[in-house]
C-alpha cells in the first residue's frame, strides 16, 4: 500500500501539534520566566518611581563589539554569497567547486568556533567579549576593568583547549567606556 508524502507530512506535524500541546499542558502555567507572573499588580504597586529630571543616555558597554560583529558579519555574509555564486557557475571544474565548498564549510566552523569561545569566555564572569580568527591566530578582546595576566593566561588556556587550530592567542582587556 503506496501512503502518499502528503498524508505523511500531516501525520507528522499533527503528531508534533500534539505532542507540544500536551508539554505546554501539563507545564506549570506560573513559570518563574512568564511574563505576567513578573509584572502583577502587586510587584507594579510595590515599585516607586524616582522622577530626576536628568537625562542619560543607556547603551551597552559593548556596543563597539556590536559593531564589530556587524562588520564581521557583512564581510562573511559577502564571502558566502561569492563562494555559492562560485559553486553554481558551470564554468568551474569539480576540484574548484570542492574547493569552494570547503572554503564554505571553513566559515561556518569559524563562525561556530567563534560564537562558542565568546561563550565561554563569558562564562569565566566578563560581561563581553569578542573573538576574531584567522589562519590559526585568535585576538580575544574582553570587557574587564581588571587587566592581569592570569586572567589572560586562564582565556588563552581555555582558547587553547577548545579550539586545536589555535596556534596564537592574543588577549586584549577593554575597560568597557
Amino acid at each position: 500500500m503506496k501512503v502518499k508524502k502528503r498524508t505523511v507530512w500531516m501525520l507528522t506535524l499533527l503528531s508534533l501539534v500534539a505532542v507540544i500541546s500536551v508539554y505546554y499542558v501539563q507545564e506549570n502555567p506560573n513559570s518563574p520566566f512568564d511574563g505576567l507572573a513578573i509584572f502583577s499588580n502587586e510587584t507594579l504597586d510595590q515599585l516607586a518611581v524616582e522622577e530626576t529630571g536628568e537625562v542619560t543616555p543607556v547603551l551597552a558597554q559593548s556596543s563597539l563589539f556590536e559593531e564589530m560583529r556587524m562588520e564581521v558579519a557583512n564581510q562573511r555574509s559577502q564571502q558566502r554569497e561569492q563562494l555559492e555564486a562560485q559553486i553554481a557557475s558551470n564554468e568551474l571544474s569539480a576540484d574548484q567547486v570542492n574547493e569552494a565548498y570547503s572554503e564554505m564549510e571553513d566559515l561556518a566552523k569559524r563562525e561556530a568556533t567563534e560564537a562558542m569561545l565568546e561563550m565561554l569566555v563569558q562564562n569565566l564572569g566578563y560581561s563581553d567579549a569578542l573573538v576574531r580568527t584567522s589562519d590559526g591566530k585568535v585576538l580575544v578582546t574582553v570587557v574587564s576593568s581588571e587587566q592581569s595576566k592570569a586572567q589572560a593566561n586562564e582565556i588563552i588556556y581555555i582558547v587553547m583547549n577548545e579550539w586545536e587550530d589555535a596556534k596564537e592567542v592574543k588577549v586584549e582587556f577593554d575597560d568597557g567606556q
